[in-house]
C-alpha cells in the first residue's frame, strides 16, 4: 500500500521546471509545463499531475514530441482561428490559442480556436480560467486515445474527450468544471493502482466488457461513459470538435492505448465568451454568485452536511494544498526521483 507525503509547491513546480529544461525546453515553456502539471496535482487532479512526469520526458525525448516546438496561426477569420501546435506539447499550442482567442473576443464578442499538431494537454481547467481575469467564459476541450466503446460496443474506439468551461462570479469563487465523458480516467485508475486500492464501481469494465473493480483489469479493458449512451455521445461530440475542425486526428487516426498517441496528431478546441457583449458584467457575476449560494442553501440529503458548486471543492483543496503542500504517494515521488537523477537534480525530498 502506498503511503504519501506533503511536498511544497515551489520545490515541486521548480524542479519539474529544471527537468523540463533538461529535455530542451526553453524556461518559458518549461515553466509553463510544470505549472501546468502542479495545477492539477494542488487540485488534487492527481491524474494530470506531476504522475505524468516521466511520460512527458519520454514523450520529448524518444517518442517523437518536439522540447522546441512553437504554435503558430495557420488561419485567421473573425473570431476563428486554427492554430498548429508544431508538435509542442499540448500545455504549449492550448495556452497559446487560448490567449488568441480572449484577444479576439474582446473586438468579437466571441472566439473560438481549433488546434492541430498538438500532443497530450493535461487538466483542461489549466486553459478555462485563463478567461476568468477578463469577464469572460473559457471553454476548453480535447481529444484523447480511444478508451471507450460505443453504447453497446465492447471495442475502444472513442476517447474520454474531456470538457473545461470556467464562469466568472463575483463573491464566490469561480465556476470551474472539468471532467471527461467517462467514469474516471487511465490516470485517476493509476493512482488507485499505484495505492493498491480497488477502484469504485461503475467506473470500468475488463477487456471481455465485464464491470471491474481491479485498477489494472481497467486498464486493460474499457472505461466506462458517464449516463450511458449520453456520455459517449457528448465524447464524440467534443472529439469532432477537438480534431475534424482542425484537420487533426480522431479516434484510431491518433493511435491506441497499447502502442500510445502518434506525435504531433491531437488536436484541442477552445472558446472564449466576454459577457460584456451580451449582459452588464456585474449584474451576471452577481446572478451566478446567487446560483451558487442556492446550491449552498438547498436541503441536504441524508449522508451530506454541505453541497458544493463545480469546482469548488477543488479550488478549496487548492487553498489548503498551497498552505501546507501537495500529498504526492511514494510511486509518484519514486519515479520522479528517478528523473531527477538521471538529469542530476536534486529531488524535492532532498
Amino acid at each position: 500500500m502506498a503511503t504519501e507525503q506533503r511536498i511544497q509547491v515551489e520545490a515541486l513546480r521548480e524542479l519539474v521546471s529544471k527537468i523540463f529544461e533538461q529535455v530542451g525546453m526553453d524556461a518559458a515553456d518549461a515553466d509553463l509545463l510544470a505549472d501546468s502539471l502542479v495545477f492539477a496535482d494542488l487540485r488534487g487532479i492527481h491524474s494530470h499531475g506531476v504522475l505524468r512526469v516521466p511520460e512527458y520526458v519520454e514523450k520529448l525525448t524518444t517518442k517523437g514530441v518536439d522540447p522546441r516546438g512553437k504554435p503558430y496561426i495557420v488561419k485567421a477569420f473573425g473570431g476563428c482561428v486554427v492554430v498548429d501546435g508544431g508538435n509542442s506539447m499540448g500545455q504549449i499550442g492550448m495556452h497559446f490559442a487560448m490567449n488568441e482567442v480572449i484577444a479576439r473576443a474582446e473586438d468579437h464578442g466571441i472566439a473560438a480556436a481549433a488546434i492541430r499538431g498538438s500532443n497530450h494537454s493535461g487538466a483542461m481547467a489549466y486553459f478555462a480560467i485563463q478567461a476568468l481575469p477578463h469577464d469572460m467564459i473559457g471553454i476548453a476541450t480535447t481529444n484523447a486515445l480511444p478508451t471507450m466503446a460505443p453504447w453497446g460496443g465492447a471495442e475502444k474506439i472513442v476517447g474520454i474527450n474531456p470538457l473545461g468551461v470556467a464562469i466568472p462570479t463575483s463573491a464566490e469563487l469561480p465556476i470551474v468544471h472539468d471532467a471527461a465523458f467517462s467514469g474516471s480516467s487511465h490516470g485517476k485508475i493509476r493512482i488507485y493502482q499505484q495505492k493498491g486500492s480497488p477502484i469504485p464501481e461503475g467506473w470500468a469494465l475488463d477487456k471481455d466488457g465485464h464491470p471491474t473493480t481491479d485498477p489494472s483489469a481497467a486498464i486493460e479493458g474499457l472505461l466506462r461513459p458517464i449516463g450511458e449512451f449520453k456520455g459517449v455521445s457528448l465524447a464524440l461530440i467534443m472529439g469532432i470538435l477537438s480534431s475534424m475542425l482542425s484537420g487533426a486526428a480522431y479516434g484510431l487516426e491518433l493511435g491506441n492505448m497499447e502502442e500510445g498517441p502518434r506525435a504531433g496528431q491531437d488536436g484541442h478546441f477552445v472558446a472564449a465568451i466576454k459577457i460584456a457583449a451580451f449582459e452588464e458584467v456585474e449584474r451576471f457575476k452577481a446572478r451566478v454568485d446567487q446560483a451558487i449560494r442556492q446550491i449552498h442553501d438547498v436541503r441536504k440529503a441524508p449522508g451530506f452536511d454541505r453541497t458544493y458548486a463545480p469546482g469548488e471543492l477543488e479550488q478549496l483543496r487548492e487553498q489548503e494544498y498551497q498552505r501546507h503542500g501537495i500529498p504526492l504517494n511514494d510511486v509518484t515521488l519514486a519515479d520522479l526521483q528517478r528523473v531527477a537523477d538521471r538529469f542530476k537534480l536534486a529531488g524535492v525530498m532532498r
